[in-house]
C-alpha cells in the first residue's frame, strides 16, 4: 500500500501519495513486459514455406535471441537491486526512468541489426545502447545501494559491483569501435558481457531478514 505524506496547498492540508520502491518496481515490470512484447512484434515470418527461407532469417534470429537474453538479465539485475532501498527518493525514481529509457531502445536496435543483416553501424549503435544501459544501471546502483541502503550490502560487494560495471563499460565501448569494421566481432564482445551479469546475488550480495549484512561470497 502506498504511504502518504502531508503537503500544504494554500491553507489546506492535502494527503499526497508517495511513490514506494514496491510501486516503482511494479511499474518497471510493466515497462519490461512492453519492451519484450515490442521485441516479439518485430519478428516476421518468411513469405516462402521452406527451410531455406527460414535460414535466411539468421540475422533476425541471432539479434532477437541476444536481445531477449539481455533484457532478461537486465530485469533480473534490476529486480534484485530494487530489493534494497526502503524509500523511493526523487533521484532513485529518475535514475530508474533513465535506465528504463536505455532498455526501451533495445527493440529498435535489434530491428535495425536484423534488417541490415548485422550491418556495421547498427551493431555499433547496439553496443552504444548497452553502454547507456550500463551507465544508467551504475547510477541506479549508486542511488539504490550506496545512498539508500549502504548498511544492507557489504563494502566489498559494493566495490565489486562498481568494478564490474566499469569493466563492462570498457567492453561495450570497445565493441562499438570494433563493430564499425568487424560487426560479428563486435557482437561477440557484446555477448561476453552476458556472463558477467548472470548472477547478481554473487556480486551484490544482500541482507537477511534481520537486516544484517550477508557476504556476497556465500
Amino acid at each position: 500500500m502506498a504511504t502518504f505524506r502531508r503537503a500544504i496547498s494554500g491553507d489546506a492540508m492535502v494527503n499526497e501519495p508517495a511513490v514506494t520502491p514496491e510501486r516503482m518496481n511494479a511499474f518497471s515490470d510493466g515497462v519490461f513486459a512492453v519492451i519484450i512484447t515490442i521485441l516479439v512484434l518485430e519478428l516476421h515470418p518468411p513469405r516462402e514455406a521452406s527451410f531455406a527461407a527460414l535460414l535466411e532469417l539468421w540475422p533476425t534470429a541471432i539479434s532477437y535471441t541476444i536481445s531477449y537474453i539481455f533484457i532478461a538479465i537486465v530485469w533480473v539485475n534490476h529486480h534484485h537491486l530494487l530489493r534494497f532501498p526502503d524509500v523511493a527518493s526523487q533521484r532513485l525514481i529518475w535514475s530508474n526512468f533513465a535506465h528504463l529509457f536505455a532498455v526501451s531502445l533495445i527493440p529498435f536496435a535489434t530491428a535495425w541489426i536484423a534488417s541490415t543483416r548485422l550491418g556495421a553501424v547498427p551493431v555499433a549503435f547496439y553496443a552504444g545502447d548497452f553502454f547507456l544501459v550500463n551507465v544508467t544501471y551504475l547510477l541506479l546502483c549508486l542511488e539504490a545501494v550506496d545512498r539508500s541502503a549502504p548498511h544492507k550490502v557489504e563494502p566489498r560487494a559494493r566495490s565489486m559491483m562498481r568494478i564490474r560495471s566499469f569493466a563492462t563499460l570498457a567492453v561495450f565501448a570497445a565493441a562499438g569501435i570494433v563493430a564499425l569494421r568487424y560487426p560479428i566481432a563486435g557482437m561477440a564482445l557484446i555477448c561476453l558481457c552476458l556472463f558477467v551479469y548472470l548472477s547478481p546475488a554473487r556480486i551484490i550480495g544482500g541482507s537477511d531478514e534481520s537486516g544484517q549484512i550477508q557476504d556476497s561470497r556465500s
